[in-house]
């Protein structure tokens, strides 16, 4: 389970030390935008029972989810930033790149300087603060389990809402997702503005509509 050890090693040496979590949701769909969030959580005042219930979002039920995530913005110790690349970025700068965005995006909404960003995962994105990576971060900080819980449930929240611009890829559950039922939906339909045309299924899928 998460814990606030690696933000308290850090607060040891840097007294004082704003210290956010950042994780993303939404590299691996074939439709929508990425979304990012930093969350900045007040070790001192954050609840017990929400600290204890906080983890990896894919361990998760929806909602679970649900309710951390209103939770988290009610609390009074959650300072929260979200961020998101949109499509056309992803195709443009490639996933990786544009989740990069979607985080810097998610740090400068907090609003206020942040010195040192937990990010989950293994590559270091550009930042305005220092950075250290943690790999399988959100189930180790419960900053960053806090911002997968954000992200996750806010690109969820996105994903139902373009599922009834471009009904009958099924994104209201899963969420952009190469699953059968969006790719029959592909098949039938064709693709959409929100479809990612860098994305190799995509591209295969507009040369095979060309022909």
């Amino acid at each position: 389970m998460p814990d606030f050890d690696l933000e308290r090693v850090y607060i040891t040496t840097h007294r004082g030390a704003v210290i956010a979590g950042v994780d993303e949701a939404g590299r691996g769909p074939w439709a929508g935008p990425v979304i990012a969030s930093a969350v900045i959580l007040d070790i001192e005042r954050i609840p017990y029972d929400l600290c204890s219930s906080l983890d990896d979002s894919k361990k998760l039920s929806a909602t679970r989810r649900a309710v951390l995530f209103r939770a988290l913005y009610k609390c009074g110790a959650a300072t929260i930033g979200v961020g998101q690349a949109s499509v056309k970025e992803i195709d443009a700068n490639n996933i990786l790149n544009a989740t990069h965005l979607a985080m810097a995006r998610a740090i400068e909404q907090i609003g206020h300087k942040v010195n040192l960003a937990l990010v989950d995962g293994n590559v270091e994105p550009p930042l305005p603060c220092d950075v250290t990576t943690v790999v399988k971060g959100d189930s180790k900080s419960l900053s960053i389990a806090a911002a997968s819980v954000v992200a996750k449930v806010t690109r969820d929240r996105l994903m139902a809402e373009l599922a009834t611009v471009c009904p009958g890829y099924g994104w209201e559950t899963n969420m952009g997702y190469g699953t059968k039922k969006h790719q029959d939906a592909i098949s039938r339909l064709g693709i959409t503005a929100y479809h990612r045309r860098s994305f190799a299924p995509i591209k295969t899928a507009m040369n095979s509509a060309a022909v």
